[in-house]
């Protein structure tokens, strides 16, 4: 705007004024726009990292705890191979307490179904001592071992950083398979010993087993997840552990086709 033959530059310098606050709001919408995108980025980067390694499933003893679920004396005449899930829960009992890896055990309405049958554990007797402390038997309605009880007992020190679960027991389609996937829920590393896994019928177990591995849980075996914590044979216990697997493999695995087969 001219007054006269003059021109007033106090509308100019309002102007560029308006124009320079509307470029750093701008600018400054840009940057956290960017700041936002890249932090996107790098969470989503952290997340696909942990989930490679997760996926990847490899084991330790210092990073994993083992999981019996439900191998009570009530059910034994009713599972589906239950000679095998027990010699099999035997020894990755005494693997655990071998390697001083925690184990937490469950029963589901003990006073019907009664306790955990003893020979599941290391020496054939519920011996706590012996399975090297920090280990529970916990009772349970829910069908998952996820109980309140569980859930604190996991929240304690000892157990940060253990994230790996190697989980066993029965039945397959039920109370194992609710409590994949409540720790896979949980962002935990879960591994399934498909020989010391079970339900009444075949048919319950092979369809729990898929679903378990399609959600994101790892099927193994009793001798390969073994060797797979020790990693190396300069494990300080490996000659146990190879004297444990040893015998272990001169029982008779009902999993095993040829010996089902036989058995027809």
């Amino acid at each position: 705007k001219t007054t006269g033959k003059h021109f007033d530059y106090r509308y100019l310098i309002t102007y560029w004024f308006l124009l320079l606050a509307q470029k750093h709001s701008f600018t400054s919408a840009l940057s956290s726009k960017f700041r936002t995108r890249q932090s996107i980025r790098s969470s989503h980067l952290q997340m696909a990292a942990v989930t490679k390694v997760s996926r990847i499933g490899k084991l330790t003893p210092s990073t994993t705890t083992f999981f019996l679920c439900d191998i009570q004396e009530r059910f034994k005449p009713l599972m589906y191979n239950s000679e095998t899930i027990i010699s099999t829960s035997r020894y990755l009992t005494s693997i655990a307490s071998t390697l001083s890896i925690p184990l937490i055990a469950s029963q589901q309405y003990t006073k019907v179904f009664g306790n955990t049958i003893p020979e599941c554990f290391a020496n054939g007797q519920v011996d706590v001592d012996n399975l090297k402390a920090k280990n529970r038997i916990f009772e349970k309605k829910l069908f998952s071992m996820m109980t309140t009880e569980v859930e604190s007992e996991l929240e304690k020190e000892y157990f940060q950083g253990r994230d790996s679960v190697v989980l066993f027991g029965i039945e397959a389609h039920v109370c194992v398979q609710q409590t994949c996937l409540d720790l896979l829920e949980q962002g935990k590393d879960v591994h399934i010993i498909v020989d010391c896994v079970s339900s009444q019928q075949p048919f319950d177990r092979e369809i729990a087993l898929t679903r378990m591995e399609s959600a994101g849980a790892h099927l193994t075996t009793a001798q390969s997840l073994a060797f797979m914590l020790m990693q190396s044979a300069e494990h300080e216990h490996f000659k146990v552990i190879s004297k444990l697997t040893v015998g272990h493999m001169k029982l008779p695995n009902q999993f095993n086709s040829s010996y089902e087969k036989s058995n027809l």
